[in-house]
């Protein structure tokens, strides 16, 4: 299954890879492996972290920017379904 939604509590969580091109989320968690999870992390995707998606088309990477606005990332799709995001209200 590609895609995950859950209820948690009042909060709505997803992955990385629903989360549309121009919409902006905190990192809830990154789940996985010791090895992704590390990764992640030292990507700069850490709980708290604000990300905005710059291109979600489905195919291929997601592209996101961190908060600072200076750090660009591409996360391949495996990797976006470990990272669980809230997003933000416009």
């Amino acid at each position: 299954m590609i895609g995950v939604r859950e209820a948690v509590g009042r909060q709505d969580i997803l992955c990385l890879s629903d989360l549309a091109a121009g919409r902006q989320a905190v990192v809830v968690s990154v789940t996985g492996g010791r090895g992704a999870t590390a990764r992640l992390l030292a990507l700069g995707l850490a709980p708290g972290r604000c990300v905005r998606v710059v291109k979600n088309d489905r195919f291929g990477p997601v592209i996101l920017v961190t908060d600072s606005g200076s750090t660009r990332l591409a996360v391949g799709r495996g990797l976006a379904l470990k990272i669980r995001l809230r997003e933000e209200a416009d």
